[in-house]
């Protein structure tokens, strides 16, 4: 059984899910009136879009430099700085969860399966049109 901070964190999670999830159905039905082109640039921008451990990896690398910038600068009490976050990168890549998460998820940066979800919905509706309109411009998926 989960303890209560545990618990906490896994409806946090699933709450920040449904939402992420909520918005991918949104995304993908107001794409089903868009041109295939639109569709095909939405497609290009999920290829580009940067996910979860991504952001987390490149912030955490920053403040982890940051922290060893400011050390040479204003002593070793800076060192904390890099030691923390290299933990939080060893958190999360032991339980797939760390301090900044909660935080990242709520500025909606999706997983790579949740970028991936809405990237093949959209595919899905090209290939539809494409076997509804052999003779359109929907073939090239």
């Amino acid at each position: 059984m989960p303890t209560t901070t545990k618990a906490r964190i896994i409806a946090q999670q699933m709450d920040y899910n449904a939402e992420i999830d909520r918005q991918i159905e949104e995304n993908i039905h107001n794409f089903s009136i868009e041109s295939p082109l639109e569709i095909r640039e939405r497609i290009e921008e999920l290829d580009k879009e940067w996910d979860v451990e991504r952001t987390l990896e490149l912030n955490a690398s920053l403040v982890a430099l940051s922290g060893i910038l400011l050390s040479a600068i204003g002593g070793k009490k800076w060192l904390i700085v890099p030691a923390l976050a290299t933990a939080f990168i060893a958190q999360h890549a032991i339980h797939g969860w760390c301090p900044p998460i909660p935080l990242l998820r709520k500025m909606n940066v999706r997983t790579r399966k949740q970028i991936a979800k809405e990237k093949f919905g959209l595919m899905e509706l090209l290939k539809k049109r494409a076997e509804k309109n052999p003779d359109k411009e929907w073939r090239s998926v």
